[in-house]
């Protein structure tokens, strides 16, 4: 009878075969499953807007830098304040150009303390932020003819005695006071300060949806030479182009701010955070925003520029980094500057 000699090496061969397609299957799996992020690479930096202008435009600054110089695709993740750090510690955001740290104190000491961030620079700390009145409130405005009509106004507790002044035009036994945008922390602690120092007895106390309601409130009322008194930080285009004061209050001590808020904000120092990750992922990039650093006067450059052309955050930034030259080419290296001025020409 006729005997297949071959038949056992056949099948030996068909079940290499068989082994190789396998395990070339389970590699090629391997390289598409999990996104292409782990903690060792990552695909897309992603930025948290906080829903403000200077952190949008801070953030369009380091995305060129980080796109056009490190070659990185990036993207922004948009939400309140609290929501975005969040994001932050568990790893959808990367980076968070400007944590304004005593708004967020309790959670950022936690994460910092959990060591799920990273804070890697202070962008500015030259800032300021509470309750504003316009100048002329106090001082008057001879060039537009308006009088002062609260010249001993000078603290928060001093508005206590110009709730008139100010009449809540929905409620005119009362005075109003505008708060921070309800989404935001800092809304929280106004409206304790507000009841700290009684001036709820006297004033509405009125947290808008948005930092463009202040705006428009604020604006509202400045051109008109009106009376308006109400939350707002600097820096800001808001603070740059309009001449507002500042009221004074308690000097800041930790354990009354933090009973009551009966102080002074803290100077916060407003950091450039990033998830913990990022230093393994992309340290080039964790590299260059350590070096980045502003103030307060850069950042009201950008908000002002912004506001005046109407231009947008990347408009915006890409007008700055061609201004100011001598201040982000210090951030990087000479081969990374050289690629990102060629490409914001």
């Amino acid at each position: 009878m006729f005997r297949n000699k071959n038949k056992k090496g056949f099948g030996f061969v068909m079940r290499k075969i068989a082994l190789l397609l396998t395990v070339s299957l389970v590699v090629l799996l391997s390289a598409c499953g999990g996104g292409g992020t782990s903690k060792d690479s990552i695909d897309v930096i992603k930025f948290a807007d906080a829903g403000w202008d200077s952190i949008r435009v801070h953030n369009s600054i380091a995305r060129v830098i980080v796109e056009e110089g490190y070659g990185y695709d990036t993207d922004e993740t948009n939400g309140t304040s609290a929501a975005t750090f969040q994001a932050l510690e568990k790893g959808d955001v990367n980076v968070y150009m400007e944590v304004w740290t005593d708004n967020l104190k309790e959670i950022y000491e936690k994460a910092l303390d959990k060591e799920t961030i990273l804070s890697l620079s202070t962008n500015f700390d030259d800032n300021s932020q509470g309750l504003y009145v316009p100048t002329y409130v106090i001082e008057g405005d001879e060039e537009r003819g308006i009088e002062p009509i609260a010249p001993d106004l000078k603290t928060v507790e001093d508005l206590a005695k110009y709730a008139d002044l100010f009449q809540d035009p929905e409620d005119s036994s009362k005075g109003r006071i505008i708060g921070g945008p309800s989404s935001w922390i800092v809304s929280e602690h106004l409206a304790t300060k507000v009841e700290t120092y009684g001036l709820d007895e006297t004033f509405n106390y009125l947290a808008p949806g948005s930092d463009s309601a202040i705006v428009a409130s604020l604006v509202g009322a400045y051109s008109k030479g009106e009376p308006w008194v109400g939350y707002y930080w600097s820096p800001t285009w808001v603070t740059a182009k309009y001449d507002l004061t500042l009221l004074e209050d308690n000097p800041y001590d930790e354990a009354v701010w933090n009973e009551n808020k009966g102080t002074e904000f803290a100077p916060s120092d407003v950091v450039i955070a990033v998830n913990k990750d990022l230093a393994t992922q992309a340290e080039d990039v964790v590299e260059f925003l350590k070096n980045y650093k502003t103030s307060n006067a850069l950042t009201e450059d950008m908000l002002e520029y912004m506001e005046e052309t109407e231009a947008d955050a990347d408009e915006t930034a890409k007008w700055w980094m061609k201004e100011n030259e001598d201040v982000w080419t210090e951030w990087v290296s000479d081969e990374v500057a050289e690629k990102v001025k060629t490409a914001i020409k």
